[in-house]
């Protein structure tokens, strides 16, 4: 828990004594109330109010008094005036702004993930009509999760909204949903391996501005890198320090591992580090992942003061962010559509969309069509004459990358823990949270629920659900060596579900960069969304959101055109 404030009530206020997070009982005749408060700060002592002498004898005796549980988050960083947030915010704007079109433009839009959404809500922003079609019965695409015979979620992934999602953050405050964020320490909390349920932090101070905070953070910890390791690290970080993002963009040719030793960084800064944070940023080991990938990271969380803060969503994501999205979509005579499987691309006599066929036999037409699902789906898709097309030829090497989210409910409350996302450095998982701290919704005071990352997965995606909670729980063993052993002698499991995407995020090996493609396609009318397509923030939430609202910006230029284009075809059509 963030925190527990330990109240029990008398007439009158004698005295207070402050006490530190702990686990305590409650009394049976005192209600237990469990009550999140947002926007708060974590970082005051918690005290008992009492009144009387009685009181007071009681305490003395170690009789403890009845208990209220209370949960408190840390308060949302200030980031609305960071460089990022505001243009994120000026683009927001600018649809908001933009002149109402004479004749709003029919958008149909395949897929209602992230990417999708975002292209329909700005859409819809700028007076336009989007129609989103989402093949399968929930909304989210990569966020998109299920309620099992028992009421509880499980989700495709275990996501987490840093301070360094502009985009993100901004669509929150539209949508009126700030509040929906629950904001941990500013911290980054590893296991480690050869101390088995030990951890070491990375603390990350707030009187300080970016970056002498995350530099006093990483000297801070002695743990896991020595400082001749460290020495050596911050030299072969100074040319991307010097050089800018045009040096970042030059090392996307090299994997993480060739540009650690190419840069004379010792092999043990990668194991210790960058394992587990290729894992978390791809879901791939440092041998394949590019290197322009952490460079763009650590850019984002050593430039901006705020950048590595991690917020959980308090719930669900399809309820808690995607609906809320949906809602604005339709307020503004958008429409939304599920089980709407797009079977096939069916193309004028030039080569344009004339429509989307349905799975179900329908047809859907507008004036202008978006693709905005992974780029797996799309290529699967794309007609043929298509193909050969250098934009949509260089997709082929674009392909997503397999992982397993592992959800294992325990009989009882796991105690080494944190309120917090954790870094497993584990050979099998990547990171974990216990969602029944970090999750309003999620919250349950008697038992833990583990939301695990089992990645790299490519060789487990296609292995039985047994077999992975099997090498789970091994896993688990060494990072909860007093309160899980693999044969459930300890905790027992109550039950758990694998979610298994074998095509998720695009894998960001060297050299894809070039592979991106801009969201405005050669082909008239059609548009591309997704966090594969050409935006700033690579494979990620924040990079899908970006990418629907650079589609729908395309459209919006492209408005003048796309209607003549659309007049000149009925015009065509009459006279056939």
């Amino acid at each position: 828990m963030s925190a527990l404030n330990l109240s029990w009530h008398s007439k009158s206020l004698d005295s207070q004594v402050a006490l530190r997070c702990g686990a305590y009982p409650t009394c049976s005749h005192q209600t237990n109330a469990l009550a999140f408060r947002g926007s708060e700060s974590m970082g005051h002592s918690l005290k008992f109010p009492f009144g009387n002498s009685s009181a007071k004898t009681r305490l003395r005796n170690h009789i403890r008094p009845p208990l209220r549980v209370v949960c408190v988050d840390y308060p949302r960083p200030d980031l609305d005036n960071t460089v990022n947030f505001l243009e994120a915010a000026l683009l927001s704007s600018s649809f908001r702004s933009s002149p109402r079109p004479a004749k709003p433009l029919n958008v149909v839009i395949a897929g209602a993930g992230l990417a999708g959404l975002s292209t329909a809500k700005y859409l819809a922003d700028a007076g336009h009509k989007p129609i989103l079609l989402e093949a399968r019965d929930v909304l989210g695409g990569k966020v998109a999760a299920w309620k099992d015979d028992d009421g509880d979620w499980y989700e495709t992934g275990l996501h987490i909204f840093f301070g360094a999602y502009p985009n993100v953050q901004n669509l929150f405050g539209e949508l009126g949903i700030n509040d929906r964020l629950q904001w941990k320490e500013h911290s980054m909390i590893f296991a480690m391996p050869n101390k088995p349920g030990e951890f070491s932090r990375f603390d990350f101070p707030e009187v300080l501005p970016a970056p002498l905070n995350g530099i006093l953070a990483i000297l801070k910890n002695n743990e896991m890198l020595t400082w001749p390791e460290k020495v050596k690290f911050a030299i072969g970080l100074l040319p991307a320090i010097v050089g800018g993002q045009a040096y970042v963009e030059a090392q996307d040719g090299l994997s993480v591992q060739e540009w650690m030793r190419k840069q004379g960084v010792p092999d043990r800064v990668t194991t210790e580090v960058f394992i587990a944070m290729s894992k978390a940023l791809n879901f791939i080991n440092p041998d394949e992942l590019s290197m322009q990938c952490i460079l763009i990271a650590l850019n984002r969380f050593l430039q901006e003061k705020h950048g590595s803060k991690m917020a959980f969503l308090d719930g669900n994501p399809p309820e808690r962010l995607c609906m809320p999205i949906v809602d604005h979509i339709q307020s503004r005579g958008g429409e939304v559509k599920l089980n709407s499987r797009i079977k096939k691309i069916e193309l004028n006599d030039d080569g344009t969309v004339k429509s989307f066929l349905l799975n179900t036999g329908d047809v859907i037409e507008g004036d202008v069509y978006v693709f905005a699902t992974p780029v797996d789906t799309l290529k699967l898709l794309l007609p043929d004459n298509w193909k050969e097309i250098p934009y949509f030829k260089k997709l082929e090497k674009l392909v997503g990358v397999p992982v397993i989210n592992v959800h294992i409910w325990f009989d009882r409350k796991l105690k080494n823990t944190y309120d917090h996302l954790l870094f497993s450095r584990s050979p099998l998982l990547s990171v974990y949270a216990d969602m029944s701290l970090t999750c309003k919704e999620y919250y349950d005071p008697n038992k833990s629920m583990l939301e695990l990352v089992f990645a790299p997965a490519e060789e487990w995606i296609s292995r039985s659900d047994s077999e992975i909670i099997d090498a789970t729980m091994g896993e688990l063993a060494k990072l909860f060596p007093d309160e899980i052993s693999a044969d459930q002698s300890k905790a027992k499991i109550v039950k758990y579900h694998v979610v298994k995407t074998p095509r998720s995020v695009y894998k960001t090996v060297p050299d894809c960069e070039p592979c991106r493609p801009l969201q405005r396609s050669p082909i008239e009318g059609f548009y591309l969304a997704g966090d594969y397509t050409k935006q700033k923030y690579l494979a990620s939430m924040e990079g899908a959101v970006l990418s629907g609202k650079l589609c729908a910006q395309a459209i919006v230029q492209d408005y003048e055109f796309l209607v003549a284009r659309g007049q000149g075809r009925l015009t065509e059509a009459t006279i056939t």
